[in-house]
């Protein structure tokens, strides 16, 4: 069968007598992402870009950057005029500025095959040619990366892999207490690639075997509307607050677990005292709570009487990290679960990523796939990833991280094929003017987004459907063969292609081919793995597979249960911390002497919230989108006809629109001091009063002169300052704007979707 698979899902496909192609849901996967469609249209729409283009500026001052990123016209040239200006302007920098003055970017996102994997291609790419700048990280999680190895010894991926998987829960589980909400809408998605989406089907089965859902969210949709969950509306930011006072009412009434907190945890007393006010602080009372959560203090003590009478889980989505001191709410999740004593059992414990996508809570067992070789870059300078702007607006400047002092790279060249830091960095006002500094940015993109508009060489890539690959993700049970539909578009390239045309100009292309062409190192990855898992599955040869188009892992025997070999055994199975123990309170961090970042879980006010109005009184949420994975296909169908008039829509509750005069579908305008950007009006009672939410992922588009966002990007908004030194994450959700309704001479036509200016 022929099949193209993505991070959204899998599809069939198929040629109509035109040759055009047709994408068809998947019989197999039960909640197929119906936005996974529009790929067919948006692979031949007039926005790909359809030969390599050089900016006008720049050529005419090569090498030399003179501020017009971003605002200027292309020349469209030869493969060979690419391949030659590129290649010269990568070994001069690596002659006059040494392999660390190049950045090359890349983020998991851009592909779901194994072979075709962006930051893989990249990775090989630049070790061969002597090392790179990079990064580490990832906005989604890049706080919990840091810190969870601190205080329970695992590594984020591990800890996704370890979850107690959704069968579990529904046998004993009793309550599931949402910070943050299941919305199903994450789940449509997984990086490396779905096969058949399976979170909607086991939060139901919870469901029906009679699991309590509680959403605490400012945000009703965040929960899946068949759970019928309690709604518990919470000031953004304020989760780690709310967090404590359950804390403290188990701690007044001596009703948290004891003998679970003496016998797997360290740090606990230090905590309590914190706690309770004992360490020169307020009490964390439901009454101090309730004035920051602006839940009533009847409330919270009706949470902490189901959570103490009811086998509970302590679910964290991903989003609450990605805030002010975003390492607070998982760390003290953690601890408010330890505390319940649930921890190694299918009774509850801690979730960090329920619905967050797909593959967490499936049940699967871990396969290392086989990825391509990628060699050793030689090169130690890097940055947390969310750290660009600051990377090169501060070259040698001293930035703390983990403990460590480190130095920013003096970046010359930025070379970028997968992801787009004009969607998901923040404060894009501030990154296009650094992104001004380097004297050279090379990317390889698909289409004109704002990624290619503020390149200076630009090499056309192509989609999975131009390509042959695997779809081999290691938290997903099925495994696709990625059929090629279609020739390559025009005159793109795959990324292996491209980098290996570089590769050949700068002399060391059969290092980088091995000889092999893209067909041979499918075969390399799938034979290199299924040999090295032949003692426990039965693996088809390479033909059968390719033949059939999928292979479907064996179910496992025993459904998975994070630490239950360390409940049962904390001696012979102890966690990879300094105590062996889950660590409420760490010395370790305690050492770092940080100013943000204390020894256990701690209240920090954000440097912005609603409790803290000043000129801007609403929160702003940039949650992911419904109808597009983060930026990618917003050109097609199912995004563009969810625009209001064009512009990317923001949800108001109606009490906020009524007191701006705003109507449903009218053109709004968000602003704070960081920037102003255009949106089409939603009134919702869904959203609570004093927030707004402006999904992510609209192709930035700005008006320079104009100093305005016109399509509705929520990160001209978004401050760009770390979670804190020690994990440097994003803090896209501590935001406060103003919303108005825009007047008729403020309102400009959305332009990044029409072809850039070219000069023959």
């Amino acid at each position: 069968m022929n099949f193209v698979s993505s991070h959204w899902g899998t599809y069939n496909f198929s040629v109509d007598k035109n040759k055009k192609i047709q994408l068809d849901n998947w019989g197999l996967d039960s909640s197929p992402t119906e936005f996974g469609l529009g790929l067919a249209d948006a692979a031949i729409d007039n926005l790909r870009i359809t030969q390599p283009h050089v900016r006008k500026g720049w050529l005419n001052n090569i090498g030399k950057s003179d501020g017009k990123r971003g605002q200027d016209e292309f020349i469209p040239v030869s493969w060979d005029e690419a391949f030659e200006l590129a290649s010269k302007e990568l070994l001069k920098t690596k002659n006059v500025y040494g392999n660390s003055a190049i950045y090359a970017g890349s983020y998991g996102w851009a592909s779901a095959g194994r072979f075709h994997h962006a930051k893989s291609q990249v990775n090989r790419f630049f070790n061969l040619f002597g090392g790179f700048s990079s990064s580490f990280q990832s906005y989604s999680y890049a706080a919990a990366q840091t810190l969870l190895p601190h205080i329970i010894g695992l590594d984020l991926y591990t800890t996704l892999e370890e979850h107690t998987t959704w069968n579990a829960l529904s046998e004993e589980c009793e309550l599931i207490l949402m910070f943050g909400g299941m919305p199903l809408k994450n789940s449509k998605v997984s990086a490396g690639g779905v096969g058949k989406h399976v979170t909607k089907l086991g939060i139901k089965k919870c469901f029906d075997k009679g699991v309590e859902f509680i959403n605490i969210s400012p945000l009703i949709d965040d929960a899946p509307k068949f759970l019928k969950a309690q709604q518990v509306p919470i000031r953004p930011n304020t989760d780690t607050a709310l967090m404590l006072a359950l804390a403290h009412i188990l701690i007044k009434n001596q009703s948290y677990d004891k003998g679970f907190i003496e016998k797997y945890t360290v740090g606990f007393d230090s905590f309590s005292d914190y706690v309770q006010g004992k360490k020169n602080n307020q009490e964390c009372s439901p009454e101090w709570a309730s004035k920051i959560t602006n839940i009533p203090v009847k409330t919270i003590y009706e949470l902490a009487n189901k959570i103490i009478t009811k086998k509970t889980m302590i679910s964290l989505s991903w989003s609450l990290q990605r805030a002010s001191r975003g390492e607070q709410p998982l760390w003290m999740g953690i601890t408010l679960a330890a505390m319940l004593g649930q921890i190694g059992t299918a009774s509850g414990g801690f979730g960090f990523g329920y619905s967050s996508v797909n593959s967490t809570g499936d049940s699967f067992d871990k396969i290392p796939w086989q990825s391509l070789p990628q060699g050793k870059n030689k090169i130690k300078d890097f940055i947390p990833v969310a750290r660009v702007t600051d990377m090169l607006e501060n070259p040698g400047g001293e930035f703390d991280y983990d403990g460590k002092k480190l130095t920013y790279p003096d970046i010359k060249l930025i070379y970028w094929a997968g992801g787009n830091p004009f969607h998901h960095h923040q404060d894009l006002n501030r990154l296009t003017k650094a992104w001004q500094k380097p004297n050279t940015i090379i990317v390889n993109e698909i289409w004109w987004n704002s990624q290619a508009r503020h390149a200076d060489i630009i090499f056309p890539a192509n989609t999975a459907l131009e390509r042959n690959d695997l779809m081999l993700n290691p938290r997903d049970p099925t495994v696709v063969a990625n059929k090629k539909a279609m020739k390559s578009y025009k005159n793109s390239k795959t990324d292996f292609e491209i980098f290996s045309g570089l590769s050949k100009k700068l002399g060391f292309l059969e290092s980088f081919t091995e000889d092999k062409s893209e067909l041979d190192w499918i075969k390399f990855i799938w034979n290199n793995s299924s040999k090295a898992h032949q003692k426990n599955i039965s693996f088809p040869s390479f033909e059968e597979f390719w033949e059939k188009g999928y292979f479907e892992l064996p179910a496992p025997k025993i459904e998975k249960i994070m630490f239950n070999d360390f409940r049962k055994d904390p001696i012979n199975f102890p966690l990879n911390t300094p105590s062996g123990k889950i660590e409420i309170s760490s010395e370790t961090i305690s050492n770092f002497q940080l100013s943000d970042c204390f020894s256990h879980p701690y209240w920090f006010e954000p440097y912005e919230w609603l409790g803290n109005i000043d000129e801007y009184p609403l929160h702003l949420i940039s949650n992911q989108p419904t109808h597009r994975l983060h930026s990618q296909l917003d050109n097609a169908a199912n995004s563009q006809n969810s625009k209001i008039k064009g512009k990317e829509p923001v949800m108001i509750n109606p009490s906020d629109a009524l007191e701006r005069d705003i109507q449903d579908g009218d053109i709004v305008m968000l602003f704070n001091k960081r920037g102003r950007v255009l949106a089409g009006a939603n009134i919702s009672d869904s959203v609570m009063p004093g927030v707004v939410v402006l999904s992510t992922g609209a192709w930035f588009d700005p008006d320079y002169a104009l100093n305005l966002e016109r399509h509705g990007n929520p990160n001209v908004l978004t401050k760009d300052v770390g979670t804190s030194s020690l994990s440097q994450g994003p803090t896209c959700h501590t935001t406060l704007v103003q919303v108005k309704k825009a007047k008729r001479e403020e309102i400009v036509d959305v332009n990044i979707f029409k072809t850039p200016e070219t000069l023959n």
